[in-house]
């Protein structure tokens, strides 16, 4: 089984940074620590404990007293004075068998190993007591002896001084770091919010900032906006004017057609000019989108009471049901473009279905508008084709049926992509039929 880090590492791109830069400022604080430090500072060690046993090698002859170490003559006493170490005899049950000290104490390592090997006489070191004194064991074919020296004349004052100095001065640097690496990927977020922003249709200032890289990102995608805004311009406005052109010659045909004898003729010619006036809506609702809509505040579940109402005042073809779990409040949105795909949803589930319930689900990133029905569904792998424009599916659930062109469940997907959501398609575990869900995101 191959282990995997990427679920562990951090997700956004200042963390990423982050880490880049702590990792190599640890791991040579680390090996400086270790390599370093620890040598350097066992050296010193060593160093100290030979003077201390150069001191010893000049106070035990003044102990001797007829070769018996364990009896201590008064120069012997004086000279202990001078050179500050603590001498008895101890009896022989009072010698320690082997060396003692803390695990971790690697100081004291140095010490017991440089006393064993520079003082022979030595029979056992103990540095567990918490007595701030090394206890060093003497032994002669006279007797015992224990000195006592302060453990501070084998170790140096402040060893880990220079390892809190280093510690300090990267923490200090590192957040420098922080400050100016901040300051660089503001101008990448502030992008990346105008980009996602502009994807939904909103259109937020923006201006290009940072480094020469992320300024020539910046007025690129400035450029690319505007392109994109001028295309969706130039379109409205010829469709504004192909509606218009199209619109005019159905008017004269309605009121030609108005003027001459009703009979099955002419109610067959005024069908086929509604016909081609829906149609005609049906393109321009597509194409146009909601490029020409401001987004504004509003509580979507008014949006979709709204909705429900005139389909059901439209036509009894199908029982609608609505209900909501949660309470969303106003969100930003098109208003009217949420309830044009809404409408296509619930239109297509009344073609099909006897049955449709409509409910609103409020999530804290996003708001789902879910449409059920109890209708003979559409197969699983023809959904993803069903989205789009102009789709034709010859199985039982055709979105076409009806006198459609295929444009209500693309509608919905366009209006959902452009609030950051998405229309999907599943199996209606209530009804049995088709489980279509609009989700947006919360603005």
């Amino acid at each position: 089984m191959r282990l995997s880090i990427k679920p562990y590492l951090p997700k956004s791109l200042f963390g990423r940074a982050a880490l880049i830069l702590l990792t190599p400022v640890i791991v040579v604080q680390f090996l400086v620590s270790i390599v370093f430090i620890q040598r350097h500072y066992e050296s010193v060690t060593e160093q100290l404990t030979s003077a201390v046993v150069r001191d010893i090698g000049v106070l035990l002859p003044h102990f001797a007293q007829g070769g018996d170490l364990a009896v201590p003559s008064g120069a012997g006493l004086d000279m202990a004075r001078v050179l500050d170490i603590s001498a008895k005899a101890v009896p022989a049950g009072d010698v320690p068998q082997s060396d003692a000290r803390a695990l971790f104490d690697v100081a004291g390592r140095a010490i017991v190993t440089t006393l064993h090997a520079q003082l022979g006489a030595v029979v056992a070191v103990d540095l567990r007591r918490d007595t701030g004194l090394v206890m060093i064991y003497l032994q002669s074919s006279h007797g015992a002896l224990r000195l006592d020296i302060a453990r501070g004349r084998f170790t140096a004052n402040n060893p880990h001084q220079l390892l809190v100095i280093m510690i300090l001065a990267g923490g200090l640097m590192t957040l420098i770091s922080f400050v100016f690496m901040r300051n660089q990927l503001i101008p990448i977020t502030r992008m990346a919010i105008a980009a996602e922003a502009f994807g939904r249709g909103q259109h937020i200032p923006y201006t290009p900032r940072g480094a020469t890289e992320m300024r020539a990102a910046g007025h690129a995608f400035l450029a690319m906006r505007a392109r994109i805004e001028r295309q969706i311009e130039s379109r409205t406005l010829m469709l504004s004017g192909v509606s218009h052109d199209l619109r005019s010659p159905l008017t004269r045909l309605k009121l030609g057609l108005a003027l001459l004898p009703e009979n099955d003729d002419t109610r067959a010619l005024m069908t086929d000019i509604a016909d081609m006036q829906r149609l005609l809506d049906e393109f321009l609702a597509f194409a146009r989108g909601d490029a020409m809509e401001e987004a504004v505040m509003i509580d979507p579940a008014e949006v979709l009471r709204g909705v429900v109402a005139r389909v059901q005042r439209a036509g009894p073809q199908a029982k609608v049901s609505f209900g909501a779990m949660g309470v969303a409040g106003p969100c930003l949105m098109r208003a009217d473009a949420v309830a044009r795909a809404l409408e296509n949803l619930i239109g297509n589930a009344q073609r099909y279905g006897n049955q449709i319930e409509v409910s609103l689900l409020v999530f804290p990133e996003s708001l789902r508008f879910v449409i059920e029905d109890d209708g003979p569904g559409i197969p699983q792998d023809k959904r993803l084709r069903a989205a789009e424009p102009f789709a034709r599916l010859d199985e039982a659930r055709n979105p076409n049926q009806g006198g459609g062109v295929g444009l209500g469940l693309a509608i919905a997907s366009d209006v959902a992509r452009s609030h950051g959501g998405e229309v999907t398609l599943s199996d209606s575990a209530r009804l049995g039929g088709l489980r279509a869900e609009f989700r947006i995101a919360r603005g």
